[in-house]
């Protein structure tokens, strides 16, 4: 190894590779992967231990502790990546065009909630609005306001459960 390290010696580095391929081919295999990813990984690490083998240190590690240790990080990369789950492929809109009653529900559905927050009580409607329309956290709306805390999350609390309230007629309950 200190003869890759120190002279990039391929020879030196043909025998290392004669050496630790078919174990961590092994270790891998045992390990629960298969021939072919096994092969891929034993690669990816013997080109690793080349690339980086200036950064080997006999008195941190020995050899094969430190190229075990590249398999087995390069192993839970693999799984990792196998085990994430893969993005649906994208399917097209059926259509791209609004349909005329979606958008008169929604502008109703609108025209509602302007009027339902109206009707609250100034203090409980700023703190909804800056809540939920100026996405602001309960912290940043104590900054601005200076209130405490408590009756930040109480004046939300109540305006919430009166805009359930006065909203619950419009959706035909």
């Amino acid at each position: 190894m200190l003869a890759v390290r120190d002279r990039r010696d391929r020879a030196a580095f043909g025998r290392l590779f004669d050496h630790f391929a078919p174990r961590l081919k092994g270790v891998l295999c045992r390990g629960g992967m298969g021939q072919a990813q096994a092969e891929d990984i034993v690669q990816d690490v013997m080109l690793t231990v080349w690339r980086k083998a200036h950064l080997f240190d006999p008195s941190r590690a020995q050899v094969a502790a430190w190229i075990y240790q590249i398999a087995r990080n390069r192993q839970i990369d693999v799984l990792r990546k196998e085990k994430r789950p893969m993005p649906e492929e994208l399917k097209p809109a059926e259509s791209t065009e609004e349909d005329a009653a979606q958008i008169l529900a929604l502008e109703q559905e609108t025209s509602a909630l302007r009027a339902a927050l109206k009707r609250l009580k100034p203090a409980q409607r700023e703190m909804v609005e800056r809540a939920y329309l100026g996405e602001l956290t309960h912290a940043e709306i104590r900054a601005e306001t200076g209130l405490p805390l408590g009756t930040i999350k109480s004046r939300i609390r109540l305006g919430l459960e009166r805009l359930r309230h006065e909203l619950k007629g419009t959706d035909g309950q």
